[in-house]
Order: structure tokens, then C-alpha cells, then sequence
């Protein structure tokens, strides 16, 4: 089957092509630089023949159009993520309307199955209690969080005028291969660079971006579409970590001490607040994000959905080992900074750095 990608040169998408390709699908991506797409699916050793490139760019309808027209199924992962300010204005301007356009399109297309790659947390601020397929969309008070919850606002109404479209919900992921590297890896690099002594309390839902990629080339191709919506909306395999077991095992990954002191969330919002403002001048990028904290104050564990019953998230210490030894390899990290995470050569009889 054909299926056609948005954000096929991102974190997410690149992942998701490779395992589509893997299975023996082709691929048609949307992307602005054609180059950067081939750099990335050069990276996971993509069979080239397999894929096609569109030059385009999600907010412009031609260029949607052209990209979804005879394609069986339409992966919609194109967003701008990132919680520093600088990219505000376009996460604004591409995240809802991309997904407008989009689904839109693909509707109009014939598309048989729509998957739209939404967040966790375009759920919160949540109630009490973990997040579920029926849980509201939420009106967080940070850009990045608020565009997502837009895009998830339009993909639901597609879903109640009963188009064929699925939702899936990554967890903040990690893993090797990264275009960017886009925020997790980069925080989980600036943590290893001792550039983030101070920590909230609460936790933040973490993943694989290979568990996410598996789930999506199951939605669309073999996972049935449901009668009702809420029953096609899929949380990505994921665990919810406290952050002070996020470095713990950080720790126990890498053998370092990694000193860090720990905050309560909701105090340290006005210092995310701050230097979200300063970022706006300075040129280099500040590790004290407002996102970041308003996501472990307000982060839920979530209940699973039963398209990931037979995709258990992978242990966080590989996830973590794999992501290490990818940053070193690119030279992002330097062998001290990395640590004993450089040893573990092997993971459960697997490569520590695989493309599946």
C-alpha cells in the first residue's frame, strides 16, 4: 500500500517510514527540503526505491493535496515541537492549520485510514486519575501545549463527523537516530553535560520512538478503525517516570553521580516563565523550559489502549543506553560525558542501535 507522511524528515516520522518500509509499504513524504528527508532515511539504511519525496510545506493547500492524491492511508506527523520561545510563532502557524489541511485533504482524497499524531499533552491540565481515550482535550497554558491541543480539537471533529481517523498519543520520546536532535534527546544530553542541576518534582510520560513508530505502521495498515472515536485514539507504548527516577536510572545507565537538586513543580514555574521571556534575546538555548515544568506538574499516567497490549514499551535503561551511544557516535557527547552507557555493546541478544 501507499501511504503518505507529513514530518517524514522529523523525529517521529523518520522512524515511522523506516518500520513502514520495513514491512514492505511505500512511502511518499511531504517535506520542505527533499535533502534533509534523504539524509534521515539514509541514517536508518531506508531502501530509497521504496520512498518518494513531495517539496511542500503542510500549511499550503496545493502542496497537501498533491502529496495525499492516491494514497491508501496519510501519517500526519508534521508539527513544530519544541517548548523554547523562539519557535513560538511557528508552532502557531503550522500545528493547527497542518492539521486542518491535512486531514481535510486526505478526507477529500479517499484515504481509508488517517492517523493523526497528536501528545499527551495536548490533554492536560487533567483532572485527578490517569488520562484515557475519553479524556477531554486540555487548555494548557504554554504555546507548544496549547497548538497541540488545537490540532487535537480539529482531529476529533473529523472523528464525530465520522472520518476515518485515528489518534495517537506519544509520550516524550528517546532514542538514536534523531534529525534534530529535537527536546528529549536534547534535554537527556544537556543532563548529561551537567547543564541541568535543578529538577521538578512531579514526572512526564517517557518512550521509544521505535515502540511509537511500531504502533503507527499498525494503525495504519492491520489495527481495525472502530465505530466510535474514542476507540480511535491509541496512547503509544510509554511508562510515566517521576523525574527523580528518570535520573536514577540515568545514573545507573551511565555510572555518573549526575548531582541534582529537586524542586517542587508548581515554585518554579515563574523561573521557567523568566527565561522563556529572556529567551526571546538570547541567542543560545536556556535548559529551563516552562514546558518542561508545567509538564511534570501536571502530567498523568495514562491508561493503555488495547493497540498497544501486544507493544510493551522497551526497558527506559536500553531506551536511555541506545540514545547515549547515539549522541557519542555523532559526537554530541564526549566518552566521559557518556559514560559506562558506551559498554553495553549488546541488549537482550540485540544491537544496542537498531532500526526496527
Amino acid at each position: 500500500m501507499l501511504v503518505c507522511v507529513t514530518g517524514g524528515t522529523g523525529f517521529v516520522g523518520v522512524h515511522s517510514v523506516a518500520e513502514l518500509v520495513r514491512r514492505g509499504h511505500r512511502v511518499r513524504i511531504l517535506a520542505r527540503d527533499p535533502g534533509t528527508a534523504e539524509r534521515g532515511l539514509t541514517a536508518l539504511a531506508v531502501d530509497p526505491s521504496a520512498v518518494g519525496l513531495v517539496a511542500g510545506d503542510v500549511t499550503v493547500e496545493r502542496d497537501v493535496r498533491r502529496a495525499v492524491a492516491g494514497a491508501d492511508a496519510v501519517l500526519h506527523a508534521a508539527s513544530v515541537y519544541s517548548f523554547d520561545s523562539r519557535h513560538h510563532a511557528a508552532m502557531r502557524a503550522t500545528n493547527a492549520r497542518g492539521t486542518e489541511l491535512v486531514l481535510g485533504a486526505a478526507r477529500r482524497a479517499g484515504a481509508a485510514r488517517v492517523v493523526h499524531v497528536s501528545s499527551v499533552v495536548a490533554l492536560l491540565p487533567a483532572g485527578s486519575g490517569p488520562l484515557h481515550a475519553d479524556s477531554p482535550v486540555g487548555r494548557p497554558r504554554e504555546a507548544y501545549m496549547a497548538s497541540k491541543a488545537a490540532a487535537e480539537r480539529i482531529a476529533r471533529r473529523h472523528q464525530a463527523d465520522g472520518a476515518p481517523v485515528l489518534v495517537s498519543y506519544p509520550p516524550a520520546l528517546l532514542g538514536p537516530n534523531d534529525p534534530g536532535p529535537g527536546d528529549q534527546n536534547t534535554r537527556l544530553r544537556n543532563t548529561l553535560r551537567g547543564l541541568m542541576p535543578l529538577w521538578p518534582l512531579g514526572g512526564f510520560p517517557v518512550g521509544d520512538v521505535r515502540d511509537t513508530a511500531r504502533l503507527h505502521a499498525d494503525l495504519l495498515t492491520t489495527h481495525p478503525i472502530a465505530e466510535t472515536p474514542a476507540a480511535n485514539r491509541h496512547f503509544a507504548p510509554g511508562r510515566h517516570l517521576p523525574t527523580r527516577t528518570y535520573l536514577r536510572t540515568l545514573r545507573e545507565v551511565t555510572g555518573r553521580a549526575l548531582p541534582a537538586l529537586h524542586l517542587p513543580a508548581a515554585p518554579m514555574l515563574p523561573v521557567g516563565a523568566l527565561a522563556t521571556a529572556a529567551q526571546r534575546l538570547w541567542p543560545w538555548h536556556i535548559p529551563a523550559e516552562y514546558g518542561a515544568i508545567y509538564t511534570c506538574a501536571h502530567a498523568r499516567p495514562v491508561t493503555p489502549t488495547a493497540s498497544t497490549a501486544g507493544l510493551a514499551p522497551r526497558p527506559t535503561a536500553e531506551t536511555m543506553r541506545d540514545t547515549i551511544r547515539w549522541l557519542h557516535d555523532r559526537g554530541l557527547l564526549t566518552a566521559r560525558q557518556a559514560g559506562r552507557a558506551l559498554g553495553a555493546h549488546q541488549l537482550d541478544g540485540r544491537p544496542a542501535v537498531d532500526t526496527r
